[in-house]
C-alpha cells in the first residue's frame, strides 16, 4: 500500500507541474493571439490540475487501513474522487461549449494575431498531454488505480482537445474564423463523452457491480483445474473501489471429513488471492456432493 501511494503521488506531482506550465502558456498565448480555442484548451488544462489534486486526496484516503467503523476498508474513496473528477470535466465541457456557441451567435470579428505562435503551442500541448497520458496510464495499470486511469484519460482528452484547437487556429489563421468556435464545440462534445464514461465506471464500483466476464471466466478456469472440486455451485464477484470481492460455493466429496473439506476450501481461497492480486477478500463455502 505504501508503494501504491508513492506511485500515485510521484506521477500526480509530475503531471500537475506539467499542467500548470502548459495551462499558463496556453491561456497567455490564447489571449495574445485572440484564439478562443486556445483559451478554452488552456482552461481544460487548468482543470486537469484540480482533477489531479482530487486524485491525490482520494487515493490518500482510500489507502487508509481498515478500522472498527470501516471493517471493509476505504477503497471507495477512490470512486468518490473519480465521480468528482467526472463532474469537473462535465462542467468544464459545458463552459467550453457555451463559449463556442456564443462566438457563433455573436462573432467577435477579431482577427487572429500571431497565428504561428498559437499553432506552436497547440502542437506542443498535443505532444506533452499524450506523453502525460501514457506515463499515467502505464503506472495506473501497474498498481490498478481507477482514479489514476480516469486522470490519464483526462490528459488524453486534453490532447484531443488540443487537436481541435489546432484545427480551429489553422482555420482562423486562413480566414475561416468560424472554425475556431466550431473547434470549441467539438472539444465540448469529446470532453462530455469522457466525463460520462468516467462517471459510469465510478458508479459501477460504488454499487457492487460484477467484474467483467473475462475476469470471471479466468476465475472459473482456475477453480475447475483443482481435482478435488466436483462443481461450482455459485460464483459472485463485486467491485469495491479498485479491489474485488469474491463469494464462491463449490462441491466436494460428500463423504469427505470436515477437516479435509476445510483444507480444500482454504487451498482454493489462497489460489484465488495469490493469482488475482486485485482480489481483496475471497469467501469459499463448501457444499457436499452426492455423486
Amino acid at each position: 500500500m505504501e508503494e501504491y501511494q508513492k506511485t500515485v503521488m510521484r506521477v500526480s506531482t509530475v503531471t500537475l507541474l506539467g499542467n500548470l506550465i502548459l495551462a499558463f502558456f496556453k491561456i497567455l498565448i490564447g489571449f495574445i493571439s485572440f484564439s478562443n480555442a486556445i483559451i478554452s484548451d488552456g482552461i481544460h488544462t487548468a482543470s486537469d490540475v484540480l482533477s489531479t489534486v482530487v486524485v491525490m486526496v482520494g487515493v490518500k484516503l482510500s489507502s487508509k487501513e481498515s478500522d472498527l467503523e470501516h471493517p471493509y476498508g476505504h477503497e471507495r474513496f477512490e470512486c468518490v474522487a473519480a465521480i468528482i473528477l467526472a463532474v469537473m470535466l462535465f462542467l468544464t465541457a459545458l463552459l467550453i461549449g457555451y463559449s463556442g456557441i456564443i462566438e457563433i451567435i455573436n462573432p467577435s470579428n477579431v482577427k487572429l494575431k500571431y497565428g504561428s505562435l498559437a499553432i506552436v503551442i497547440a502542437v506542443i500541448s498535443i505532444v506533452a498531454k499524450e506523453a502525460m497520458y501514457w506515463y499515467t496510464i502505464i503506472e495506473a495499470k501497474r498498481i490498478n488505480s481507477n482514479a489514476m486511469k480516469a486522470d490519464a484519460w483526462h490528459h488524453r482528452s486534453d490532447a484531443f482537445s488540443s487537436i481541435g484547437s489546432l484545427v480551429g487556429v489553422i482555420g482562423f489563421y486562413l480566414g475561416y474564423y468560424i472554425l475556431d468556435a466550431i473547434a470549441s464545440i467539438l472539444i465540448c462534445g469529446f470532453i462530455l463523452k469522457v466525463a460520462i464514461e468516467i462517471f459510469n465506471d465510478a458508479i459501477d464500483q460504488m454499487i457492487d457491480h460484477a467484474c467483467s466476464r473475462e475476469f470471471q471466466e479466468d476465475l472459473i478456469s482456475l477453480i475447475t483445474e483443482q481435482s478435488e472440486i466436483i462443481n461450482i455451485d455459485d460464483l459472485k464477484t463485486r467491485l469495491f473501489g479498485n479491489k474485488v470481492y469474491v463469494d464462491l460455493e463449490v462441491q466436494v466429496d460428500g463423504n469427505d471429513n470436515l477437516r479435509h473439506a476445510h483444507a480444500i476450501a482454504h487451498q482454493v481461497h489462497d489460489l484465488i488471492e495469490n493469482n488475482f492480486p486485485t482480489v481483496k477478500h475471497c469467501n469459499v463455502h463448501v457444499n457436499p456432493s452426492d455423486s
